[in-house]
């Protein structure tokens, strides 16, 4: 049996067995396992309903950027710095729209996939981007504003800071890695 065989049999029996170790867990330690899942489900809610303000805004703004084409413009325009930096220009979409969306990440990088060929540099390198960034204005707005913080400024320069030098080292190692 290869490798991978084995590693797709433990990746697909790994979320049930914990879900079944929860359960028994819960029971041994006699603690109400359903009612204390509905408890957590009844907060999930309540948590959800209070963030979509949020969401809304956040995925608003993402919209009126990418119709708007801003992000093709900017990425011609910074070519030579990116070039020289070692970030692909046509992975700088990616690179802008992490921080806001998740999900319009997802869709900027597979339009570049579609673009560029699956295999391409900035193509993996986008893909890369998205497991070394996180969705930082979208955390700050949701999580933040979800439980009443305000003042955001320092998480929110640490967070870009943490999304520039994952930037950085996706394009540099994606580079050195899969492309020399």
């Amino acid at each position: 049996m290869s490798f991978a065989a084995i590693a797709d049999a433990m990746s697909s029996g790994a979320i049930p067995l914990v879900v079944c170790l929860v359960v028994v867990m819960g029971a041994l330690k006699k603690v109400p396992v359903y009612e204390t899942f509905v408890d957590g489900a009844k907060e999930g809610f309540d948590v959800a309903v209070k963030i979509i303000p949020y969401l809304v805004a956040v995925l608003m703004a993402v919209g009126m950027v990418r119709a708007a084409g801003l992000l093709d413009v900017l990425a011609r325009v910074l070519a030579p710095v990116l070039s020289f930096v070692g970030v692909p220009p046509e992975a700088l979409p990616m690179a802008l729209i992490r921080p806001l969306s998740g999900s319009g990440a997802d869709g900027v990088m597979v339009e570049l996939m579609v673009s560029q060929g699956v295999d391409s540099l900035p193509a993996t390198t986008a893909a890369v981007m998205g497991g070394s960034t996180e969705t930082t204005f979208y955390v700050l707005a949701v999580y933040f504003g979800s439980v009443g913080i305000q003042r955001i400024r320092h998480a929110l320069w640490a967070g870009l800071c943490a999304d520039l030098a994952g930037v950085l080292a996706a394009s540099f190692f994606t580079r050195w890695l899969l492309f020399s």
